[in-house]
């Protein structure tokens, strides 16, 4: 008898409609510990992309007819020409900028401001917050980044902007309620009338694999698993990451070598293995990258303490 595991199934690419790009490499000035590929202020496994690399792979993605441009890192904002990258995106693509925050300044929002003015895309900034108080958020991403956060948060709401805040669940999932109404309750007081809330599970990379462990064997995603599941929630299905590397499969597997699939995206556009452990957590989870929510239950009952994972608004 042949016990071996057998392979994992490969997801063909349906369309690009989502391209990643790692602008800012690993380079950040947070280290939080659940990070899932470890980045901090010392970081440079990955490097920053840049001006010029930006615009040609936008323009090859394009011809390609991608729909939506994210823009990752490490910090975003750390690169010094963030703010010259997103005006050029929103002339072509609606963009979205994944940031802590805490190194906006006011001219480059009064910019962007004007630039997504003119455009007749959208800019949408989701901002990482991990805690609805300074205790419980600066014990996972370091002193003072709570109140560097929301001062950053403050900036965005007086230019007129609507931040995703984004908190990854480190908490029973019995605290949801108490924990969504903490986060509701803290951006109404800074002033955010309507906030938005994206809730994410944890990823056992990077930091966070050396705090809670890696995923076990038997957490992978076998090929009957896709049998009735809707595809469009996983993200490969969908979109490619770009770093200094290559193209990689997904932004979450950046840093797996076996993730990449070539140098450029037409050499990228081929089928993505779902082998990674992070690949069931995407399975379970569904869209965790992407801006969109996710309304409860859509996903199969398989896993009912995911339903309920969406943007609060």
């Amino acid at each position: 008898m042949n016990d071996s595991p057998s392979p994992a199934p490969l997801l063909e690419l349906d369309h690009l409609d989502h391209l990643w790009i790692q602008v800012a490499g690993t380079l950040c000035n947070y280290q939080c510990y659940h990070c899932f590929i470890s980045c901090h202020p010392k970081n440079h496994n990955l490097e920053m992309l840049s001006f010029d690399d930006v615009t040609s792979v936008i323009q090859q993605a394009l011809e390609l007819g991608v729909k939506e441009i994210y823009f990752t890192g490490g910090e975003p904002f750390l690169h010094r020409r963030m703010v010259d990258i997103l005006e050029y995106t929103l002339q072509y693509a609606p963009a979205t900028v994944l940031t802590n925050a805490s190194v906006l300044r006011e001219e480059w929002l009064e910019r962007l401001a004007e630039a997504e003015r003119r455009s007749v895309y959208s800019l949408e900034f989701r901002v990482s917050l991990d805690g609805f108080t300074e205790q419980e958020n600066d014990a996972i991403r370091g002193p003072g980044t709570f109140q560097r956060t929301m001062d950053g948060i403050e900036k965005l709401v007086r230019w007129g902007f609507l931040p995703i805040i984004s908190a990854v669940r480190t908490w029973p999932v019995e605290k949801d309620p108490q924990v969504i109404s903490g986060f509701l309750g803290l951006l109404r007081e800074r002033g955010y009338r309507r906030p938005r809330l994206k809730l994410l599970p944890t990823l056992r990379l990077g930091a966070e694999r050396d705090r809670s462990g890696d995923y076990r064997p038997d957490e992978r995603i076998t090929s009957g698993m896709l049998a009735d599941y809707p595809l469009d929630q996983l993200v490969c299905r969908s979109a490619r990451a770009v770093t200094s590397r290559g193209v990689c499969v997904c932004p979450i597997l950046v840093e797996m070598a076996e993730a990449y699939l070539g140098k450029t995206l037409h050499e990228a556009l081929g089928p993505a293995r779902l082998g990674h452990g992070a690949c069931w957590t995407c399975y379970q989870f569904g869209a965790i990258c992407s801006n969109a929510g996710r309304s409860e239950g859509q996903v199969s009952n398989r896993f009912p303490e995911t339903r309920g994972w969406h943007d609060w608004r």
